[in-house]
């Protein structure tokens, strides 16, 4: 291994904050070494849990994530928090800023976080955002929270990373269930129910639990739901306790590999993806891709044929 990145990794996982914000940024944005960092880091990772947060926008995501990190910090556990927001479509960069949101937890050495943007990605997360996960795992963090855009029925890709999803949905923003239900619904392993002191949460609950009657999960689990009112720190300590029942569930029924493998064959048919297209766009000059979009909006050939020769090698 190359002695300056084994120095960065020890480190980042004797708990250096700056080693581990460099690491993140080298990985984020592909910088020179970053194959590398993640190849020798990799050993040291799998022990942190994951939980993703996901649902509709103004569902009071980053409360609930402020308040379920005060509530382990309390425990004693080290946590690392991911919060994936929208891409400003002028700076590329992300437009929420939950850091800003968080900032009272800056001094706590024990809690690291860090605003990703999508960057143009479907499914609510980075691209890079399991990488990151990776080196906070492996960083020493035990339990990595990541809170995902609120983009409704294509942020099922949460589910691919996530040990454990939680979808969070509030009462009073119209058809509640019924707008999300076609995708994150079957994701779900807790359903929190914030802002439940307002009017329309006992409705709510009634909908999740129709829904719930017709659809059965290959794990026998039916997703608890929990009601809470983050800005008070309302039914925290109930969170914790559905997401602690369904981990033993997981060990119970020896789930956790399987999903874990799971997850690991969508990851790879991902990173598969990304690095074939890297190499078709290394292949293809801009100029070259500019000339066959000249071609074929002017129908002077079509897509498909132009798509099978690239990928066959036999372009012209």
């Amino acid at each position: 291994m190359n002695p300056e990145i084994q120095t960065w990794i020890e480190q980042l996982r004797a708990g250096d904050a700056r080693a581990l914000a460099r690491a993140i940024s080298v990985v984020e944005n592909h910088s020179v070494g970053w194959s590398e960092l993640l190849k020798a880091i990799f050993p040291y990772s799998g022990h942190a849990r994951i939980l993703g947060l996901t649902g509709q926008p103004g569902a009071g995501k980053s409360t609930l994530v402020d308040q379920l990190a005060r509530y382990y910090r309390k425990e004693g556990l080290s946590i690392g928090i991911i919060a994936v927001d929208p891409t400003s479509p002028y700076t590329g960069g992300a437009i929420l800023g939950d850091r800003i949101r968080m900032q009272e937890h800056s001094s706590d050495a024990g809690i690291y976080i860090r605003s990703m943007a999508t960057r143009g990605s479907l499914g609510g997360l980075a691209r890079t955002t399991a990488d990151v996960s990776t080196i906070l795992d492996a960083s020493g963090r035990d339990l990595i929270m990541i809170e995902t855009v609120g983009v409704g029925q294509d942020e099922v890709d949460i589910v691919r990373l996530a040990d454990i999803t939680v979808v969070i949905l509030v009462p009073g923003m119209g058809d509640d269930v019924q707008t999300i239900k076609a995708g994150i619904m079957e994701i779900a392993d807790i359903f929190v129910i914030n802002k439940s002191d307002r009017e329309g949460a006992e409705r709510v609950e009634r909908e999740i639990r129709a829904l719930q009657s017709l659809a059965v999960r290959t794990d026998k689990w039916t997703p608890l739901i929990v009601k809470t009112v983050a800005t008070e720190g309302t039914g925290i300590p109930e969170l914790a306790g559905a997401i602690r029942e369904y981990e033993n569930h997981l060990q119970r029924e020896n789930l956790a590999l399987k999903r874990n493998i799971q997850n690991w064959q969508a990851r790879l048919v991902e990173m598969l993806r990304d690095a074939m297209l890297e190499k078709a766009r290394h292949q293809l000059g801009d100029g070259e891709m500019a000339q066959y979009a000249a071609e074929v909006a002017e129908h002077k050939r079509d897509p498909y044929t132009l798509i099978e020769e690239i990928v066959q090698g036999r372009r012209h």
